[in-house]
This record gives structure tokens, sequence and C-alpha cells, in this order.
């Protein structure tokens, strides 16, 4: 099911409902861009760029930037409720987002090229996501409103509303000017935040008039005394107070409240990005430090589980087809390639989501956070100790005469055959690391023979520089303590 602006505030009473009632969620999000491609060098392993190399912490703050730079432009949130002991039923959202544009400094971000021609290809809505995208903000965001809310320090950022801010204000300066008290008058056509924007700068800028949404894009004007309209800034139905302002700015974000309140497994496919933007968007910017953002994101969800790193372990252990696509990982398994005893769970959707029975909608978010949760409970058919985690061996390039050779050449190299992370370990000698075990026997092969690379298996003990370095230092003391001994314990010579 698709929400929008529009319906998403009439929603969310029976959004909260059904996500404190659930059994687990299922999470997916689409982007305006995934990995940055402004690197800080020309080397591959540098900037934004992942690398195999990196640690935990290298890897996030390199994520960190591309987080900041991009925005959510869809977020799909499947429901899992409990009918019986073996049936679930399922609501699959589709959230269509926008940065909050209300009264708080202009957001801004980044359209990658090629994540724009990659949702496009699957039929994403870009006019769903600009013009009726459901508003969200995070805590800090959150303050600076409120601070200029209660300051009355109102700033209108969009063009576009400002241009229907001036015309609103010529319209009723022109008409109160001959109006009478009690008089009203209706301006029309307002949508999402113009209809507190034009309500705020009225009540502001003139003293004698309230204001009153009437729904269907109008605002009621009325020319009041100024006893009336201190009587009327004090009602608790006055739809401009505050915390009304605040409910309405924070959008999705109340939902997201919700989700850490309720306390759910949350399930996703290859999720790191998914919980960066969640805690960068809707709770606070990201933390320079991994270990503090780790900390944040488990104590907003304890329970995290990501299909993609369940995915791999099951591999291990069943004679399965090796796919990692969320879409082709759901296909393998319903299909008789799995075990089906014990009976797999039933898993109904919802009669308002139904489309996604009958039609395929890889990339659409709701629609991916479907297939992870689906995924998830098709596993419980898989018991046992999870398989030791292996990687393949480091391999080790020995350069001989072909002087100046540096990383990018080496990976320039070695591009054409497979993928090899490169990183320089000594004067003629570079490490490389895959992540695949086929690339590194076809490079130990097809290398075998080169005039001027010898690839070879890295060993720790011989190719370290610490490890070369501490030997020679031991060679050197053994050498002096041997040539000590000798010339220390010589016999002397008498005549």
């Amino acid at each position: 099911m698709e929400v929008g602006a529009a319906a998403f505030q009439r929603r969310l009473p029976r959004l909260r409902g059904r996500v404190l009632r659930a059994a687990f969620l299922a999470l997916d999000m689409e982007f305006t861009g995934l990995h940055s491609t402004f690197p800080q060098n020309n080397e591959p392993s540098s900037g934004f760029v992942h690398s195999l190399f990196d640690s935990p912490a290298e890897r996030y703050l390199k994520a960190r930037q591309s987080v900041q730079r991009f925005t959510v432009t869809q977020l799909g949130l499947a429901i899992f409720s409990n009918e019986n002991s073996n049936k679930y039923v399922v609501h699959s959202y589709n959230f269509f987002l926008f940065p909050s544009t209300l009264g708080v400094t202009d957001v801004e971000f980044t359209l990658s090229a090629s994540s724009i021609q990659f949702l496009s290809r699957y039929g994403f809505d870009y006019n769903k996501f600009l013009k009726d995208g459901i508003p969200y903000m995070n805590e800090v965001q959150e303050k600076i409103l409120s601070q200029h809310l209660s300051a009355g320090s109102w700033k209108v950022s969009s063009a576009l509303d400002r241009d229907v801010l001036k015309k609103a204000i010529d319209e009723v300066t022109c008409w109160i000017a001959a109006a009478e008290e009690e008089e009203t008058m209706i301006l029309q056509d307002l949508s999402g935040y113009q209809m507190f924007e034009v309500q705020l700068v009225l009540r502001q800028a003139l003293q004698n008039v309230w204001t009153q949404p009437l729904g269907d894009k109008k605002v009621m004007v009325k020319k009041v005394s100024p006893q009336h309209r201190q009587l009327l800034e004090n009602s608790s139905y006055d739809c401009c107070q505050k915390e009304f302002i605040l409910l309405s700015a924070r959008g999705f974000t109340n939902l997201f409240q919700t989700l850490v309140k309720a306390k759910k497994p949350l399930v996703g496919h290859n999720m790191l990005m998914d919980l960066m933007h969640l805690h960068d968007k809707f709770y606070k910017p990201l933390p320079e430090s991994y270990e503090e953002f780790k900390r944040n994101i488990h104590n907003l969800f304890p329970v995290l589980i990501d299909t993609k790193t369940v995915t791999k372990s099951i591999w291990k252990k069943c004679p399965f087809p090796r796919v990692s696509n969320l879409l082709e990982v759901y296909a393998v398994l319903c299909s008789n390639l799995n075990p089906k005893d014990p009976p797999c769970p039933v898993i109904a959707l919802a009669s308002d989501c139904s489309r996604y029975a009958e039609k395929k909608s890889p990339h659409e978010a709701g629609y991916d956070a479907f297939l992870c949760g689906s995924v998830l409970y098709v596993f419980q058919n898989f018991s046992g100790e999870d398989a030791p985690c292996q990687r393949p061996p480091l391999l080790v390039v020995h350069v001989r005469g072909w002087p100046g050779l540096n990383e990018r050449q080496i990976y320039q190299e070695f591009k054409a055959l497979c993928r090899f992370d490169v990183r320089w370990l000594s004067k003629d000698q570079f490490i490389l690391l895959s992540n695949k075990y086929k690339h590194v026997g076809r490079v130990l092969r097809d290398y075998k023979h080169h005039p001027h690379l010898r690839v070879s298996l890295y060993r720790h003990w011989r190719h370290s520089p610490r490890v070369n370095c501490l030997l020679q230092v031991s060679g050197i003391v053994a050498l002096w303590s041997l040539l000590a001994f000798v010339l220390g314990g010589a016999p002397c010579c008498s005549f």
C-alpha cells in the first residue's frame, strides 16, 4: 500500500496499533544515491571508496559521508502479525518521504545519476517523492524549529511558499482595510505546510486577524478585536499551537518513534545503510564514532536480523545456488530445492496489500520489505551452529624490473581479470585482497610466468615488514652475542 503526505496523518493511529501488536517488522529503503564517488585522491582504496582492507570503523566513516550526502526517497515497512501458530498476516507499506521544509534550514541532498536511472527502470514515481513525500526531521532539526517557534523568528525557506505567502498577504491586506469585525474571507489552494505558514505569518503581521483551517486546502481569515484575539490564542483548539506544528513537521518521525517504542525485532537485507539513514534522518546526525553509532542503534532496536548475513550462513550448509540478490534468495527458498520438512509457515498478505501476491515489484521498498520478512521465516527450516567465517587468502605481488609502480597501476593491471583491492606493502611488494576464492586461483594460475610480477600466497612470517625487521634485528643481536662469546671466551696466549 502506498502512503504519501496527504494520507499519512489519517493513517498514523492505525499504523501505530499494528506496529505495537506485530510479531516482528521488516524494513527496506530506497535512496537518491548509495556510495559517493568523490575520493580524496586517485588511489582506489582512499576517499569514500570502500576497500576490502577497511576495518569496520573505516567502512562506517566512508558510509557516513554518503549518508550525509544522499536522502531517503522511499521507506518500506512490512508488519508481520501472528494470526495463529503457523500463519502470519502481512501489512506492507510504501512510504514516500521528503525532508521537512517547515521553518528549518533548507535541507540539501545529492542525486546520483545511476541511482535515479536504476529506480526509474523499476517504475519509481519521482512525482510522488517530490509532491507527496511525507516530511520528517531528526531531534536536532526539531529542537531548532521549536526554538524558532518559541521566539517567533519564523522563516520560510521555500521560494514557492514565499510566492504563495506574498499573494495571501496581499489579498488579506486589501480585504481587511474595508472589513468589519467578525467578517471573514477564504484563502484557497494552500497545500501542505503552506496551511501553517500562511496562518503564522498573517497572525504575526496583523494583530486584528484570526485564522482557522477549513480543510480541502482552505484557510478562513477573520477580522477580530485585540481582546477576542487574546482569547482565541489561549484556546486549546488552536491548530497553530507549537505542539500541533511540531507534530505535523515531524511527519514520518512520529511513526519512527513508535517503532523505537515497540522494540520489535527488525529485519532487513544488507541493512547497514538502512540503519545509518534511520539514525541520521529520524534520530540524530550520525556520530563520528563507530562504537557510539552501534550503541545508539542497539538502544533504538535491540534485535536486528540481516537476511544477507543469514543467507551466507545457510549457503555454506546447503547445496543451493549462491545468490545474494533478495528476489533471487526468495525464489530459491520458495523452490523445490528447499526442503519442506518441517513445513514453512503460511504468510498471507492483507487484502489492502494483495498486489504483491499477484505481481513482483523488485526495488519497491514495500515489496522488498515483504521479501525480507518472508525470507527470515522460511529460514526457520534450518538449524544448527553457524559455519565458521572464512575469507580467501591474501596474495602478495613482488615487482621485478618495473620501477615506479604504484597501487593504482597494480589495481588497473588486475582489474580486467578480476576484482582485487590493493595495498602497498614495501618498496617492491603489494598485497592483493579479494572476496572470491576463484579470483585468487585465477590470478595465481595466469600470473605464474609473468615477466615482471610474481604472485604468491601471503605468509605473515615471510612477507610482513615488521616480522622481517624483527628477524633482522634478532639476527644482528644474535651475531653480536656470538662474537662477544667467541672473543670473550678465547684463551689468553702466554710466552
